[in-house]
């Protein structure tokens, strides 16, 4: 199995309304699916979404103790942002018409020491 490393923290995709286009979530938003672009290039068309796993890895706090970190490393975030919107972000920053996707392989967040986005794949 391939394993694509993207060194960005995932971010969710926000709900956009024409009042909140130009607001700070939206504005992050569109710079983080820009450098999400330039990241994957034009390996986004290997990616089968069928055969797709996806670890979105979210960083800990760096307020929290070593003792804490150590033992959230690697372990399931259930916290916000959803994961729903984190795979939605993804989808809509790497393809202009992702209708072609009927299914999806295993997804999840987990907590981690820095922040970025693991896709393992059958093929590349």
């Amino acid at each position: 199995m391939k394993r694509l490393i993207i060194p960005i923290t995932p971010i969710p995709k926000p709900r956009m309304t024409a009042k909140s286009f130009w607001s700070k979530p939206a504005k992050r938003y569109f710079n983080y699916s820009d450098e999400l672009k330039i990241l994957v290039g034009d390996r986004v068309n290997d990616i089968d979404w069928e055969d797709l796993e996806i670890d979105f890895i979210l960083p800990m706090a760096k307020s929290w103790s070593k003792k804490k970190k150590a033992a959230h490393n690697g372990q399931p975030h259930k916290n916000r942002p959803d994961l729903d919107n984190l795979i939605k972000a993804i989808q809509d920053s790497l393809f202009e018409e992702d209708s072609h996707i009927w299914q999806y392989g295993r997804m999840r967040k987990i907590w981690g020491y820095i922040g970025g986005i693991e896709i393992k794949l059958k093929k590349l």
